[in-house]
């Protein structure tokens, strides 16, 4: 349940009631933090990190005892470290922060996005072990150490980023130096996280009614939404609370479940890691979305949820080059020709319906060409303005639209929020029988 939802609405005006204060009442991944848990040993001494394509990093181990493997990607945030490390996009990952200092506040409770730590394994420039703010409960290593996650510091995180940007993300594994033999061979017999169902990984298995019964200024019931979680950050579910009553779904919910038995005015497909042509989970929810669309209820998917509108609407998605993550990347809106500066975190895209792939892993990794199940034509309506990916698709015709980014942007720029209420304007209309 959502702390105080109604009079946290009542309280502010409308250009402020997306940003709520308050926390959800569920696991958060800091909390055994707060609670005093005994944190089993840190791991210390000289460390390795190598590559698939025979890249050779070193540096000193912390986090947790234990290898660090997966695919190797970065992010370009300067802050909002703890948001990164919980976001469950990152699941499967060894994620390398750009920023050189890691952990200069510390990590706070309740301000995690999920309630564990998803990164197979950390690399930082330096993690910061005494950090400087009043509110802080932990440290990094402290975290990684609660979750399990290895991580790895006075590394060359430059050399990192430029290898990923020239060649495209790739395998890779980091450990104790003194075991690198073993790290090779573990390395020769690792596969792509991409092969695994992450959705199922990260997503809820059974339906949560968050704030059942909420009323808006006037009194008058929020429109009930359907959130499939494929992934969901905590801030999505807080910022969706506070213009809808939100059902929080596991991503293979049924749409006949979510209409009759929950009886949603609208749908929502979230955020999420891997492949979103993937067979498992993913798929289920690309499913359950065209026929949402098919039935004309207003729908609106980030980020994976916009991926698997554009595989539900005849698109085929691939893998990029080194993705999107960070929240720098500027957007372009075609309809009015504005830029928002957005926050991103993924590894896939949307082929564009004329362009085709845009910044293509060197690979050609692509989903299979697919039909169109909901019957209807998509145009796109944001792009990034650093590479022309399709960053948004409007569908013709329905009230629905996707974008990639983050909107709700924690952290990073608030540009995007005012998305949210596109939305909700989209379901009032709806509600009312208007065009």
């Amino acid at each position: 349940m959502l702390g105080g939802e109604s009079a946290n609405t009542r309280s502010f005006p409308a250009t402020h009631r997306l940003y709520n204060p308050h926390p959800l009442s569920i696991s958060d991944a800091a909390d055994g933090l707060t609670e005093g848990v005994e944190l089993p040993a840190g791991a210390s001494g000289p460390g390795v990190l190598l590559t698939a394509d025979g890249g050779r990093y070193l540096g000193d181990l912390f986090g947790a005892q234990s290898h660090g493997s997966g695919e190797l990607v970065f992010t370009t945030g300067m802050m909002g470290y703890q948001e990164s490390l919980t976001d469950p996009s990152f699941a499967g990952q060894v994620l390398t922060f750009t920023y050189p200092l890691i952990g200069n506040y510390g990590v706070h409770a309740g301000a995690s996005e999920s309630r564990k730590v998803w990164p197979k394994g950390v690399v930082v420039r330096h993690a910061m072990h005494q950090p400087d703010h009043r509110h802080s409960v932990g440290t990094v290593d402290e975290l990684l150490r609660l979750h399990g996650i290895p991580g790895i510091q006075n590394i060359d995180t430059r050399a990192i980023t430029r290898r990923v940007r020239e060649l495209g993300t790739v395998l890779c594994v980091f450990g104790p130096i003194d075991q690198e033999a073993m790290l090779r061979k573990d390395l020769e017999h690792l596969t792509s996280p991409e092969l695994e169902d992450l959705v199922d990984e990260v997503s809820i298995d059974e339906a949560i009614i968050l704030n059942e019964g909420v009323t808006d200024e006037l009194g008058g019931q929020k429109p009930r939404l359907g959130v499939l979680d494929c992934g969901v950050k905590y801030n999505i579910l807080r910022q969706l609370c506070m213009v809808f009553e939100v059902v929080w779904c596991p991503p293979d919910i049924s749409y006949h479940e979510l209409r009759n038995e929950y009886a949603i005015d609208a749908l929502f497909c979230s955020n999420g890691p891997g492949d979103p042509a993937h067979p498992g989970k993913a798929t289920s929810a690309r499913n359950t979305l065209a026929q949402a669309v098919a039935d004309g209820l207003p729908v609106m998917g980030i980020c994976l949820g916009h991926q698997l509108m554009g595989l539900a609407s005849g698109l085929q998605t691939y893998k990029m080059r080194y993705g999107h993550r960070g929240a720098n990347q500027p957007v372009v809106d075609l309809q009015d020709q504005t830029v928002a500066i957005t926050s991103q975190n993924h590894g896939f895209a949307v082929a564009h319906p004329h362009d085709g792939m845009l910044a293509a892993h060197p690979t050609g990794a692509t989903s299979p060409p697919v039909t169109n199940q909901h019957g209807a034509e998509v145009e796109v309506r944001y792009i990034n303005a650093n590479d022309g990916t399709v960053e948004g698709l409007d569908v013709i015709g329905k009230p629905c639209f996707t974008v990639q980014f983050h909107p709700e942007a924690s952290p990073g720029p608030h540009d995007a929020a005012s998305l949210f209420y596109r939305f909700r304007s989209i379901v009032d209309h709806h509600l009312g029988g208007e065009s």
